[in-house]
Formats: C-alpha cells, sequence, structure tokens
C-alpha cells in the first residue's frame, strides 16, 4: 500500500453480475469482508448446484481478515459463508435475523458449532484492528437490513448494502436518515451504494402497496389462494397472514425453505401471526376452498418447488382446482423466463386464476429507484464514489446519475470483481487486480467443475456421446477384434448405418498407420481417433458428440 493512511476496496464479487456479493475492505494490516453471497447457476451451468466467490486472496492474506460483515440475511449475500468460514475461522457480525438465516445454512454444514456468530443491532459500533464499523437502518425486501459505516485510516466509506427508502414499512423500521446526514455532514470518503434499480425512474413502491392488493384479491377470490413468493420475503408473509386474519381466512406454509425462514423469523420475534392463522396442510385440507390460503416457494417456477409440483399435479397434499387463485409475488429474476411461463400455463389449463405483477401490484423491489439513489448521494455527499451491486449496464447508469447530482467523472470508479481500488487522501486508482472467478459447487464437489467440464456437458446435451472399442494386440499394436461403437444422443445406430462404416473404417485407418513405438504411447493412439472422427462428423453432419475411445490390450 502506498502509505499508512491508505484503504483499498476489492469486490471478489457481486459488480457486473446480480448475486455473488462479497467486498473486502482492506486496509494495511487489517480486512473485514462485507457479505458472503452464492448465485444460483444458469442454464448453461449443467448440473451446477451453486456458485460461490473464488476466496484465494483472502485465504493468501488470512492473518489480516478481522470479520465478516453481513448487511441482510439474503442468501446472495450470506449463501458462501458456510464455504468461506470452512477456510477462515473469522467471527462473523450481523443483525439477529441475518444471523438467524445464515446460521440455518451453517446448521445444514455442520458448521454451526465452529461458527463464532456475533449479533448486533442498529446504531451498535465495533473496534476492529483500523476500523470503526457502525451499522445502519435501512428498509429493503427483509427485515434488519443495515448499512455500513467503516472508519478507516484514509477516511469514512459507507456501503449501503440492498436499500430503499420505504417511507411506510411494514415493520415501522425508518432508514436512519439522520445518522445517515450526519455521515455526510462529518466527510465521508467513499459512498458504495446499490444500482440494481439505477435505470428505473422516480421511486420504489413502499411494501405496504402490495397489503393493499393482496386485501383486494383475497376478497375476491372464489377458491383457494396460493401464493408464491421468496422463503426470505418476511414482510410479504406476515401481510398475507395480516390480510387472512381480517379476512377469516386461514393460512398454510409449504416448501422446506419457507417453513424454515417463517420458523426462524417468528422465534426471532420478526413475524407476528395473527392468533389461530397458522394452520397445518393437513388442517387447510378439510377446510372450504375459500378459507384457505397457501403461502409457497417456487416464485421462479423452478421444477422442484411445491408451486411447480402443484401445477404438474404431483404435490402430495396440495391440488389446485378450478376456481383457485395463483399469485406470483415476486420479480421476475432474467433466465427464468421460460419456466415461469410454463408454470403459469399450467395452472390456467387447470381452471385457475393466475396474477403476476403484469396485471396487479403483486409485487414491488427491494432496491432504491433513482430519486432515492440521488438522496443516497446528497444525504452522504462522498468525495468518491463507487456503484456496487448489478450488472455492468446498472453500475454505469449509477455513475451517470452521481454525476447529475454534482459528483465529478473522475471521482466516480465503476470498477468490476477483481480491481483493486485504492483511496488515499484526495487521490483515487485502482491499482492492481486480485484473482478472481466463479467456483462452481456440484453436490458436494466444491470447484472441482471447471469451464472445461461444463463445455463438455453442453456438448453431451446437444451432441451426446460417441464410445469407441477397439481390442489391440498388446505386444504387436495391431487391432484383433472392433470397432465397436456405441452412442448415446447422437444418432440412430440403426438409421445411420452407413455414418457409423465410416466411422469404423477411419478408426481402422488410424489403428494401421500407427507404429509399434507409437503404440507404446497410448494416449497417442486415443486422441488420433477422436481427431479423425471429430473432423469427419463436422464435415458430414456438422456435428461434435464428445468421443471417448477405449483401447483394450489382448
Amino acid at each position: 500500500m502506498s502509505n499508512d493512511r491508505t484503504v483499498r476496496i476489492i469486490p471478489l464479487g457481486g459488480l457486473g453480475e446480480i448475486g455473488l456479493n462479497m467486498m473486502v475492505v482492506e486496509a494495511p494490516d487489517e480486512i473485514v469482508v462485507i457479505d458472503a453471497g452464492l448465485m444460483f447457476p444458469d442454464e448453461e451451468m449443467l448440473g451446477i448446484d451453486l456458485v460461490i466467490p473464488d476466496i484465494s486472496y483472502l485465504l493468501a492474506r488470512r492473518e489480516k481478515v478481522r470479520a465478516v460483515l453481513l448487511t441482510h440475511g439474503h442468501e446472495d449475500h450470506t449463501g458462501a459463508l458456510p464455504y468461506l468460514l470452512a477456510e477462515l475461522k473469522v467471527p462473523v457480525y450481523g443483525t439477529p435475523l441475518s444471523l438467524g438465516l445464515a446460521g440455518e445454512k451453517l446448521k445444514e454444514a455442520n458448521l454451526l458449532s465452529e461458527a463464532d456468530l456475533r449479533p448486533v443491532h442498529p446504531r451498535d459500533r465495533l473496534q476492529l484492528g483500523a476500523f470503526d464499523v457502525e451499522f445502519l437502518r435501512v428498509s429493503h425486501s427483509i427485515p434488519d437490513g443495515v448499512a455500513l459505516a467503516i472508519g478507516t485510516p484514509a477516511g469514512m466509506i459507507v456501503h449501503t448494502g440492498d436499500f430503499k427508502f420505504d417511507q411506510s414499512p411494514v415493520d415501522g423500521q425508518l432508514v436512519d436518515y439522520r445518522r445517515l446526514s450526519e455521515l455526510g455532514d462529518g466527510g465521508v470518503l467513499a459512498l458504495l451504494s446499490d444500482s440494481t434499480n439505477a435505470g428505473r425512474d422516480g421511486f420504489t413502491p413502499s411494501e405496504r402497496a402490495v397489503g393493499r392488493a393482496f386485501e383486494e384479491i383475497f376478497r375476491s377470490a372464489a377458491g383457494r389462494v396460493v401464493l408464491a413468493c421468496f422463503a426470505s420475503n418476511i414482510h410479504r408473509v406476515q401481510q398475507v397472514l395480516d390480510v387472512a386474519a381480517v379476512l377469516g381466512k386461514q393460512v398454510a406454509i409449504s416448501g422446506k425453505s419457507m417453513v424454515a425462514n417463517t420458523r426462524i423469523a417468528s422465534e426471532l420475534g420478526y413475524l407476528r401471526i395473527p392468533k389461530g392463522t397458522l394452520v397445518s396442510l393437513e388442517e387447510l385440507q378439510r377446510l372450504p376452498p375459500a378459507q384457505g390460503v397457501v403461502v409457497t416457494t417456487g416464485s421462479q417456477g423452478e421444477p422442484l418447488s411445491a408451486i411447480s409440483r402443484m401445477a404438474v399435479g404431483e404435490h402430495k397434499q396440495l391440488q389446485v382446482a378450478p376456481g383457485d387463485t395463483v399469485i406470483f409475488s415476486a420479480r421476475v429474476i432474467p433466465g427464468n423466463e421460460k419456466s415461469i411461463a410454463r408454470t403459469i400455463n399450467r395452472f390456467l389449463r387447470q381452471g385457475a386464476r393466475v396474477i403476476t405483477e403484469e396485471v396487479a401490484l403483486v409485487h414491488v423491489s427491494g432496491h432504491a429507484s433513482r430519486e432515492e439513489l440521488k438522496l443516497m448521494l446528497n444525504l452522504t455527499r462522498p468525495a468518491f464514489f463507487v456503484p456496487i451491486h448489478g450488472e455492468s449496464r446498472h453500475l454505469h447508469l449509477h455513475a451517470a446519475l452521481a454525476r447529475e447530482v454534482g459528483i465529478a467523472e473522475g471521482r466516480t470508479f465503476v470498477i468490476e470483481d477483481g480491481d483493486i481500488l485504492e483511496l488515499s487522501g484526495e487521490v483515487g486508482q485502482v491499482v492492481g487486480r486480485a484473482p478472481v472467478g466463479r467456483v462452481f459447487v456440484d453436490g458436494k464437489g466444491i470447484g472441482n467443475v471447471g469451464e472445461s467440464v461444463l463445455r463438455d456437458r453442453q456438448r453431451l446435451a446437444q451432441d451426446g456421446v460417441v464410445v469407441v472399442v477397439i481390442g489391440v494386440d498388446r505386444h504387436r499394436g495391431k487391432l484383433v477384434a472392433g470397432p465397436e461403437i456405441l452412442s448415446r444422443g447422437f444418432v440412430y445406430e440403426q438409421a445411420s448405418e452407413t455414418l457409423m462404416d465410416e466411422m469404423k473404417a477411419l478408426i481402422v485407418s488410424v489403428v494401421d498407420r500407427s507404429s509399434e513405438e507409437e503404440w507404446a504411447d497410448r494416449p497417442l493412439i486415443q486422441q488420433r481417433i477422436t481427431s479423425a472422427l471429430k473432423k469427419h462428423l463436422q464435415r458430414e453432419i456438422e456435428r461434435r458428440p464428445v468421443i471417448v475411445p477405449v483401447i483394450i490390450e489382448v
């Protein structure tokens, strides 16, 4: 680092993408990590369960890492904690709900007993080496969200976390405008601010607007109401319970994560369950349909979710009937459009009424729109500005917005994962790159599936596999059996006898051309067979199956 009054900001994930949020703030001798999030795989990541950030930068400096600070309990900010804490034994600070939800994941990974989870509350302050950390209340789509004010040797850094300025929050907990303004008066070196809705004009509606829409829909529902939302959206579940209590309906919870999160939020006092409102799925089945409400997972059309199983009639306890109302109370995450559309179409064919945010205000964002982003900039009045949390287009839109409120272009840094931004006094510059990347979690395997494996899986899915089996005299390297060709997902063998004959002739040709000395290097012969077949199949039928040569010595 340049000197003792220098701080570095290093995103290990979350910039240029949605999810995978992890930010490093580094002083000369200390590091704090803000959030440890995951990303759910897209359609191209065949067989992958989760994606987590590469933490090799932290592992190389493990003696400097003082703590992990959580801004809120969403999995794109906490889901990588089990993988991080398996490598780094450091304390984790977060509000009670954030730690409660994170603790459930650590329990599943058999790490909860070893984890050092330390609860904090808004306005609490910590001294972590060179860092003076304060937690500030913000509004989001999950309770107990906080921004972070981090005093560093170079000056004050404010990290907003995910936020919006909700003037009438469901839990009554307003953003800490006063403290944000005081920080601005005292001088903020850098603001790191949520960019998700940087392209959306105006203000984000209050979560209470969704509750009003629910009441109208519930009143008019002729049959049972089935509502899908994110399991972490405790405010949304609260409003379902409140509306149901007013209208004399009863609510059942379905889906593993929804049941777990509802239990945790209730035990910690973040979810108030009106007396007599919550029932089991078995009890709900005995009620007249018009009195029942089901809150479930699967708002993105996930194939194994409760609502997707209802859509195909495979849920063990719940069936959707004509006259029922199905509500998708969540935004569509890009890439999930087709799966959601399929699920909706199945419900419509069953005679259900389907409501999405396109036809009613059944979802509002948890992120600040443009006027709120301006307000955050004006409250804190930073010397430097770093847009965070969003794809590249969001970051650039937010940077342009900052210039509108007077932040000079030279003091706004649109950085990406791995950039090392160094701030010292009046000087800010990117001074290098940290190792970053996406680590794929496949079952119990962490990082043992790379891009090459994913490419093979994509080729298998698209063009199939061809297995070539030949028997060779181990002493003379001469063909004594085969070649036999087995294929799956490639072509129907009997319908392509000519192609199969051509492939066999090509294999015999490769074997015959190889000398006895070359047969000592079996991988060389396998590579020649693979290369010859690849070229032939690409030329003849424009297909690129995975080719697996098997040489049996006899």
